[in-house]
């Protein structure tokens, strides 16, 4: 079964977007007559709404081959997930379960309020006097301005 898109395949559904990939494949060295034949694929469903994102993973095995054979530096990501619907991946579930999880993240289905008898805490900062500092010009030596003896540990030369 082969799906015609672009890689990754996106799908929108509602202002939802979902972006299948094959993350990885495993392949058996020979099979019959056959060489580097897949046998587990792993794939991901990213879903988003611009906002929030959620994902489903997991990997579908497949049977030794049987009639025609693509090499395997000719497959292509959709014709791998292709083997993955037609293997038991429904696609349809996984985005439903996506888009669920993004519904509970936008509104959560459980939430842990404040404790109904402890008192809120409220954090107020100190107020601290505002003071306008002095403004220094070229022409007033800042001792002027300050006025105030200049104190150091270095001794007098």
């Amino acid at each position: 079964m082969d799906i015609v898109s672009k890689e990754p395949t996106l799908t929108s559904l509602l202002n939802m977007n979902f972006i299948w990939k094959i993350e990885q494949l495993f392949v058996k060295n020979t099979e019959g007559s056959f060489s580097d034949v897949v046998v587990t694929a792993n794939w991901n469903c990213l879903g988003s709404n611009g906002t929030y994102s959620a994902t489903n993973a997991g990997c579908t095995e497949f049977a030794a081959p049987s009639g025609s054979f693509t090499p395997y530096p000719d497959l292509t990501q959709d014709q791998v997930l292709g083997w993955c619907y037609a293997n038991g991946v429904d696609k349809t579930a996984i985005e439903a379960n996506v888009t669920a999880q993004i519904n509970d993240q936008i509104n959560p289905p459980v939430i842990a309020p404040p404790l109904p008898w402890v008192t809120p805490v409220e954090i107020v900062p100190p107020m601290l006097p505002q003071v306008e500092p002095p403004l220094v010009n070229a022409e007033t030596p800042v001792a002027a301005v300050d006025e105030q003896p200049v104190v150091s540990d270095a001794p007098a030369a």
